[in-house]
């Protein structure tokens, strides 16, 4: 081996290992994610009533503005993060939840909805972006609790095949994990010219109707 060969295989070997532990810790980092989003979204109510009892009005905006900001980060930066789901070399070698890549699918269109609608003030459009991250968070946990998390702490037990088929890299079948990646691509694709053409046609400001709805 020369001294290229030898420098080329070291150099792949580290990068191969930092995409490794990237991908890992986004991994691990997206179950909280979604935990702490859910939990945001169905604690609207208890925001709400806090901001009922603040006597000055600029410490109940300031709530608000921290609890809408703090929510929407969450939505952003799970779909960021989710983009690992995408690219079928990644799904297809490592061990995440098969339909992760559909889970960020739904954060994308909860996204869609914000853009084109106002989930805070319309009751249709908010029970849309609740049903969306349930479904979402359901995409995603089933695969990660029954699947990446049961293969890590009962490898070879007796549940083995329905867990390894919910782990992308030790489903038998790669061609599931890459099949899912394509079409989270493609439904990415879609929403994201739909939004394209909603910004493009609107100028940048949203069309919402003034409908409101008691709490």
């Amino acid at each position: 081996m020369t001294v290229d060969q030898l420098t080329n295989a070291i150099v792949g070997g580290i990068n191969s290992g930092l995409e490794q532990f990237l991908e890992g810790t986004l991994a691990a980092m997206l179950p909280v994610i979604w935990l702490v989003l859910l939990g945001l979204h169905l604690g609207r109510p208890y925001i709400l009533d806090m901001i009922e009892r603040f006597t000055l009005r600029l410490g109940a905006d300031l709530l608000w503005l921290i609890y809408v900001g703090l929510r929407d980060f969450l939505i952003v930066s799970g779909v960021v993060m989710s983009f690992m789901f995408l690219f079928p070399d990644v799904v297809s070698a490592d061990q995440l939840p098969i339909t992760g890549g559909l889970a960020a699918a739904c954060l994308f269109a909860v996204l869609l909805v914000k853009l084109m609608g106002d989930p805070d003030h319309n009751l249709r459009e908010f029970r849309i972006v609740t049903g969306l991250l349930a479904l979402g968070a359901l995409l995603y946990f089933v695969p990660y609790v029954f699947g990446v998390q049961l293969n890590s702490v009962a490898a070879g037990g007796p549940f083995a095949g329905f867990s390894n088929f919910l782990v992308s890299g030790l489903n038998p079948d790669a061609r599931w994990a890459v099949g899912l990646a394509y079409v989270s691509t493609a439904l990415f694709a879609i929403m994201g010219a739909v939004a394209t053409v909603y910004t493009l046609r609107t100028g940048g400001r949203a069309e919402v109707s003034e409908a409101t709805t008691s709490k």
